[in-house]
C-alpha cells in the first residue's frame, strides 16, 4: 500500500477511548484533526510525546483543531498512562491494528539488529473536510507539538 500523502483522503476509524466511549473521524468532520501515532504507552520518547502535545491541548483546543494520540495499546493501559502523567489529550486503543495499518504507520522497525512491526511515530494534520493536509514522518519529538500547533494554526486560519 502507499503511504498516505498530503491531498489524500484520511481513512475513517472509530475506536475506544480513554477514559469510556469511542472517537471517530467522522464525528470530527468539520474541524481540523492532529493524529500523533506513538509505539507505546508509558515508555520514554513517547511519554515526552504525548505531554508535549497534553501541554499544548488548550492552545490547539483555543485554535479549534482536535488532537487524538493512537497506539495499539489497550484502553486500559491508556487510562493508566493518561492519569499517571496528568493527560489532557484523547488517547484511542487500535488493539487490532486496523488504523495504524490505514494509515501506514505499522511497519518493520530495527532494534539491536533486531527486526520486528511496530508503529512508525508518525503525525497527520486533517483538514475540516477530512483530507490530510501535512504529515510527519519519523518524527523527533523535540519541538514537535509546537510545528503541528504552528502548522494547524495555518490551516485553520488558512
Amino acid at each position: 500500500m502507499a503511504p498516505l500523502r498530503p491531498g489524500d483522503p484520511a481513512p475513517e476509524f472509530e475506536l475506544a477511548r480513554d477514559g469510556g466511549g469511542s472517537i471517530s473521524l467522522s464525528a470530527l468532520r468539520g474541524k481540523p484533526v492532529v493524529l500523533f501515532f506513538y509505539p507505546k504507552d508509558d515508555t520514554k520518547t513517547c511519554t515526552v510525546e504525548a505531554i508535549s502535545f497534553s501541554g499544548l491541548s488548550e492552545a490547539f483546543a483555543s485554535a479549534g483543531v482536535a488532537l487524538i494520540g493512537i497506539s495499539p495499546d489497550s484502553v486500559k493501559s491508556h487510562d493508566r498512562f493518561a492519569k499517571k502523567h496528568d493527560l489532557a489529550v484523547a488517547l484511542a486503543a487500535d488493539e487490532e491494528k486496523t488504523v495504524v495499518n490505514a494509515y501506514g504507520v505499522w511497519a518493520e522497525k530495527s532494534l539491536y539488529g533486531r527486526k520486528y512491526m511496530g508503529v512508525e511515530r508518525t503525525t497527520f494534520l486533517i483538514d475540516a473536510a477530512g483530507i490530510i493536509n501535512h504529515v510527519w514522518e519519523k518524527v523527533r519529538v523535540a519541538g514537535h507539538a509546537e510545528e503541528v500547533l504552528a502548522a494547524a494554526k495555518i490551516l485553520r486560519t488558512g
